[in-house]
């Protein structure tokens, strides 16, 4: 346990509760205490889910801005990558994670907010990224994570002018998942905490690195790889629908070909019999049946297109 931030345990919950009177900055020392908690949180098996918790007036209001005029550039260097990684650690918490925000969640403490899946805020919490009006930009991974959850152009607006977001418009935005009583944010977390303690772990693990890793996975491959796909079955389904291929026979070396009754082949399957599974088609049967469902008068190039 820290001085600043404990790890309290019950019925499967694990609050990471923050303690750092009156706002909660974000000191060196409160960022590695968080680091700890959220390392312990993962690695604990009585642990099935997590709430982080700021306490009922403030989540947390960002950086130590005193601590850090002190710093030279080269510790200030130093101190954001520590902080970026002990968010990291937050993050990678392969358990469900909820942030119940109270009051302010500005700068790293909305990058704090924006490391766990969920989060529920009381109707009197202001969130922002306002390091802009520092000089600065958000340094914890604000610039991704907000911009995953809220899109580019509003984590644009919101970061270029470092203003603050209410309650209501947080949740209108996709900012919050749910807006309660200030009073009721603990209880609420803790309440939906502890159901989902209570499902099935390794499913809920499973479907949260799923979707994380799904949001980091290069997308302009396989949009490639389906575009051609998508051209194969155009092709084939086009001759399809004009010649009502009356066969589909092996015409050797794994491939098939389309003939009329005359025996002049047609451009159609004439590829590998590996390509038969782009379209679902395992062999000439398959193909035959599907060919023979598309008559003359079947656009199947529009229907795809």
């Amino acid at each position: 346990m820290g001085e600043f931030v404990r790890l309290e345990v019950e019925d499967g919950v694990g609050t990471i509760r923050l303690d750092r009177p009156p706002m909660n900055a974000l000191s060196a020392q409160l960022q590695e205490e968080i680091r700890a908690a959220a390392q312990e949180a993962g690695a604990r098996a009585d642990v099935k889910a997590v709430v982080v918790y700021g306490g009922p007036k403030v989540f947390a209001a960002g950086a130590d801005v005193k601590e850090m005029a002190t710093w030279t550039y080269q510790q200030m260097v130093d101190r954001s990558v520590s902080l970026q990684s002990s968010f990291t650690a937050v993050a990678r918490i392969h358990k469900p994670t909820i942030a119940a925000v109270t009051g302010y969640a500005l700068g790293g403490g909305c990058e704090l907010a924006l490391c766990c899946d969920l989060r529920i805020a009381g109707d009197n919490a202001k969130l922002g990224q306002p390091e802009i009006l520092l000089g600065i930009i958000p340094g914890a991974g604000g610039t991704q994570r907000l911009t995953r959850l809220v899109g580019p152009s509003r984590a644009k607006e919101l970061i270029f002018t470092g203003r603050f977001v209410d309650a209501e418009e947080a949740l209108r935005i996709g900012l919050v998942d749910r807006v309660v009583a200030p009073d009721d944010v603990y209880t609420e977390a803790l309440a939906l905490a502890k159901r989902l303690a209570a499902g099935p772990a390794y499913a809920l693990r499973a479907a949260k690195e799923a979707i994380d890793r799904g949001l980091e996975v290069e997308l302009e491959a396989p949009v490639d790889g389906l575009l051609g796909r998508a051209q194969r079955v155009r092709r084939t389904t086009h001759v399809a629908a004009h010649h009502r291929a009356r066969g589909v026979v092996d015409v050797g070396g794994g491939h098939h070909g389309i003939h009329e009754p005359d025996g002049e082949r047609l451009v159609g399957l004439d590829e590998p019999a590996g390509e038969h599974q782009v379209l679902g088609l395992r062999g000439p049967d398959e193909a035959r049946e599907a060919l023979g469902a598309a008559g003359p008068g079947d656009d199947a190039e529009q229907d795809l297109g």
